[in-house]
């Protein structure tokens, strides 16, 4: 890790959003974060849930009528620091009724998120529309969660969020919102909302005590069966771990109209390292 990544850099943006747009070229768009983007294992890097909503955000600038997104795989090349970064934008796989889309997160000279998105044509299945989950009860069932005093960082402390206190240690039930838009000036979409707070699942059930322990996800596997609507996002998560370092988080995705997709995030599991005696 470079030392510069253990403070937060000079360039980081002022804003209510998470997000600043610097400027367009062509595919390539160029933003600043802002403190509501920071990280929680570093105070020098961005939180992977904004960061994906900015790359979803880009992708849905592709758009195309009588398509929609339904699949997101987002791979964690390294650590995504705060500040200044690119995201570009292409088309891996074009069609007419399946198209294969990619953004990629650039950040000093390095690339470190690229996410690949299925674009499916749209049709007529409300005759047999089904969701195998049961709906999860709304937030005011749940009582208040203080996220963040569970977890640090700015885009935590963006969160507001509800849990369900009769889960046990591995199983988790939230309903998380944010009143910041992803990108400032710009509109900021059900599907870009809920996407960009998906990444917080793995904090949502987690079995290890984060003192102890980090569990940071090296990807995060999304599939939406349905659009999301709304602007919150219900999480219920299951975590498991593994006998050799390996976990897994899987959840379901919820909004006020019920279930609307899966979520997975691969872990690597390590001891925290203990700070060194002077």
């Amino acid at each position: 890790m470079s030392p510069a990544m253990d403070r937060l850099p000079e360039t980081l943006g002022d804003g209510e959003a998470y997000y600043q747009l610097l400027g367009r070229e062509g595919n390539i768009a160029t933003f600043r974060s802002t403190i509501h983007a920071q990280g929680t294992w570093n105070p020098g890097e961005q939180h992977m849930g904004p960061a994906t909503g900015v790359l979803v955000h880009e992708l849905a600038r592709l758009e195309r009528p009588g398509t929609r997104l339904v699949r997101i795989g987002l791979d964690i090349l390294g650590l995504i620091p705060a500040g200044e970064f690119t995201v570009t934008t292409r088309m891996v796989r074009p069609g007419r009724t399946i198209e294969l889309l990619e953004a990629a997160l650039e950040a000093h000279g390095r690339t470190a998120i690229v996410a690949r998105a299925w674009r499916l044509a749209t049709g007529d299945s409300v005759e047999v529309e089904t969701a195998q989950t049961r709906r999860m009860p709304g937030d005011e069932h749940f009582v208040e969660w203080d996220v963040a005093g569970t977890w640090p960082g700015g885009y935590i402390r963006s969160l507001r969020g509800w849990h369900d206190p009769r889960c046990e240690p591995g199983h988790g039930r939230v309903w998380l919102s944010n009143p910041h838009p992803m990108v400032e000036g710009e509109e900021t979409p059900a599907l870009v909302k809920l996407m960009g707070m998906v990444d917080t699942a793995n904090g949502v059930a987690s079995l290890l005590d984060p003192q102890r322990w980090v569990f940071p996800n090296v990807d995060l596997q999304i599939h939406l069966f349905r659009s999301p609507r709304g602007e919150r996002l219900g999480l219920e998560t299951r975590q498991s771990v593994g006998p050799d370092g390996v976990g897994l988080t899987s959840s379901t995705l919820h909004d006020a109209a019920g279930p609307f997709g899966t979520a997975e995030q691969i872990l690597t599991v390590r001891p925290r390292p203990r700070p060194e005696s002077s």
